[in-house]
């Protein structure tokens, strides 16, 4: 059984790295997923008798891997999403795109989005009834010959495929993203997307919280120097 790297515990929440390849929940598809895994795990590591509540309070695509934190009550739950909704719940996503970008320079995307739901997919990224998408970015580190880019990322909108969508849109689909892009490494499910920070507050204590996790995946290795720096620890509280 898989076991997901688990970057903090407490009466309240779980916070946890989720391998790129499995569900956030479960689904359609015949994969592993993080609520299933962490219940388990939970259940044997404390003995616990009966069902196990733990609750997702926000998501990340399949084929994404980063950080993800679970409320181990509804109160915190509640909390937690009740701060998703205010925006004050900070999401950070390293991201590989194709394309010419130069080190140092940030930019802000601004679109709407709608999805079609038959197909899995976002359709339109200026539809007027679609729902608004923003994002900012900064490019970090780039390759000697600029087609390969790191940015890091900040998500002020969390919408389906979002971003995703607004860089290929822009000419700049991220490394081996086959439905807005072109697959590059054949059989494998991960793509250019690592959630490698959270920042909000602890629902209990109010306290401010802060998890990191650097990215996995030889796709990423060009680029560890960059990394390193942003991904020292895995946890601050305080």
């Amino acid at each position: 059984m898989i076991r997901p790297e688990i970057l903090f515990e407490d009466n309240h929440l779980l916070v946890a790295v989720k391998p790129p390849g499995v569900l956030s929940q479960a689904g359609e598809l015949e994969l592993p997923d993080m609520l299933t895994l962490l219940k388990a795990d939970l259940k044997e590591r404390h003995q616990k008798p009966g069902n196990v509540f733990l609750g997702l309070v926000h998501r990340l695509d399949v084929n994404v891997g980063g950080v993800m934190v679970f409320a181990k009550t509804s109160k915190a739950a509640a909390r937690l999403s009740e701060q998703i909704r205010e925006g004050r719940f900070e999401k950070r996503y390293l991201a590989l795109v194709q394309g010419i970008c130069e080190p140092g320079s940030e930019g802000r995307l601004e679109d709407r989005l709608s999805k079609d739901r038959r197909d899995d997919a976002i359709v339109s990224f200026a539809a007027a009834d679609g729902k608004e998408a923003s994002l900012t970015y900064k490019v970090l580190d780039a390759l000697a010959d600029r087609t390969l880019s790191l940015l890091d990322v900040e998500l002020e909108t969390g919408r389906f495929h979002q971003i995703r969508m607004q860089f290929a849109s822009r000419g700049m689909p991220l490394y081996n993203d086959a439905k807005y892009g072109r697959l590059e490494q054949d059989g494998d499910r991960q793509i250019g997307l690592w959630a490698y920070r959270l920042r909000f507050l602890h629902p209990i204590t109010q306290a401010p919280v802060e998890f990191r996790s650097a990215p996995e995946g030889t796709m990423f290795h060009p680029f560890a120097d960059a990394i390193a720096r942003l991904c020292p620890h895995p946890a601050s509280i305080g």
